[in-house]
């Protein structure tokens, strides 16, 4: 299924929305003496833009080597001005589909580098589903998002710092050793007692590894024995998902879904209550946030397994974009991320009842079906189309890189790799 493996004594704290995400990574970068890399499918030019440009301005211009790539879709409108002060400062961008609009709309819509990872120094890593952006931070308003991230610490690094440099056509360079390096034969639990989990990196990309997240969870699904949540933003899944959903409610597991009850975009809860009269038939419990728009991508299965990342669990995530998650073996991470979970559930929101998807017109049952199948097959009909998607531009210098007339990202095309 994927070359990685299961990495022991790690370190993995939970971040729950922008308020713990935001100043945990940029205090991360502050401290950061040899390299900084991040993927983000967002970045935009507002306050927590502007914060994150100024800590890697600073920590290039101190001689720290600083990649970032963001997605030429989701970042389209970055400018040249704001990240000129970056590149200038020795910080390289990359961005991933680098393509002009078309009839105004980008055309890397539906092929997308998804990824939100950063590492610092080879030691600390963060993935999950939170972009940089004011959408993520309560100030935004009634707009702001729930989300989460996880901050590692332990060898599984290694393999995220590894994938991270080949996503942008290099080799990883060896971390230059530290006093503390004469400790690494030392299990990392002797030196932290938290440092016991177990942590799989795990991607999904459209050659070798398009169903590797999707396989982890129809593998805790499987093997789960009494208690499921899964909180996920867009939920539209495969069928073998469902089905696999069913054979554990069938065994007795309890199995709870927290979906959007309050998105930002509405064809999203649309798309997920063609499945409710189905999932409540075969006894999944199914729940609406109401508080704000979810973006998590979060599950837990029993009293030890948990993911944490940037997949959802519909067409897009599962057989389109570029993903990356995080499986947890760890007890106590499984219980602080299921607390949240439970408070979410709770206190913000609502079970849909079968009461709510009773007494529907025969055409609702026929349009599921097709929209069903409509969107199993959409994947499939997408990859047909020929499109310059798995390209990533390096912009060194803006003022070398863009022409005068480049004033967006999206636009530029130099010096460009082909992604794994």
């Amino acid at each position: 299924m994927t070359e990685r493996s299961w990495r022991e004594d790690n370190a993995i704290r939970l971040l729950e929305n922008g308020e713990e995400f935001f100043p945990a990574v940029f205090d991360d970068i502050r401290a950061a003496q040899q390299e900084v890399i991040i993927e983000t499918f967002i970045w935009w030019e507002d306050a927590i833009g502007r914060a994150l440009r100024q800590v890697l301005e600073e920590a290039a211009a101190r001689g720290v080597k600083v990649d970032i790539t963001v997605d030429g879709h989701g970042s389209a409108l970055l400018s040249k001005g704001f990240i000129q002060p970056l590149t200038d400062a020795g910080g390289r961008v990359h961005v991933f589909g680098p393509m002009a609009p078309k009839f105004g709309k980008h055309p890397n819509l539906l092929h997308r580098l998804h990824r939100k990872i950063v590492v610092i120094d080879g030691a600390i890593a963060y993935i999950g589903g939170i972009n940089f952006s004011d959408a993520h931070m309560r100030y935004y308003g009634p707009e702001s998002k729930q989300d989460y991230a996880a901050r590692v610490q332990g060898p599984v690094v290694e393999d995220i710092r590894r994938f991270c440099y080949q996503a942008i056509g290099e080799s990883a360079r060896p971390r230059r050793r530290r006093l503390t390096d004469m400790f690494r034969r030392v299990p990392s639990e002797w030196l932290n007692p938290r440092a016991a989990a177990q942590v799989l990196f795990i991607t999904r990309d459209n050659t070798r590894h398009r169903h590797d997240i999707e396989t982890m969870y129809l593998m805790a699904l499987r093997a789960a024995e009494r208690d499921v949540v899964i909180m996920n933003s867009y939920f539209y899944p495969s069928y073998r998902f469902l089905r696999a959903m069913r054979q554990a409610v069938q065994r007795g597991v309890r199995l709870r879904l927290i979906l959007q009850g309050n998105p930002d975009k509405q064809y999203v809860k649309f798309a997920s209550r063609t499945l409710y009269d189905y999932l409540i038939g075969i006894g999944v419990e199914v729940w609406e946030y109401q508080e704000r728009p979810s973006h998590a991508k979060v599950a837990v299965v029993d009293d030890h397994w948990a993911t944490v990342g940037s997949s959802n669990l519909d067409p897009f995530s599962l057989a389109l974009n570029l993903e990356a998650n995080i499986v947890v073996r760890d007890r106590a991470f499984n219980r602080t991320l299921r607390a949240s979970l439970d408070h979410v559930q709770t206190q913000h929101s609502r079970r849909v009842t079968r009461a709510d998807v009773m007494h529907r017109h025969p055409l609702w049952h026929l349009w599921r079906t097709i929209s069903f199948h409509l969107l199993r097959y959409l994947p499939k009909l997408i990859r047909l189309i020929p499109v310059k998607s798995m390209r990533v531009a390096t912009i060194a210098r803006a003022q070398e890189d863009l022409g005068p007339g480049d004033r967006k990202i999206g636009h530029a095309e130099q010096k460009l790799n082909r992604l794994p």
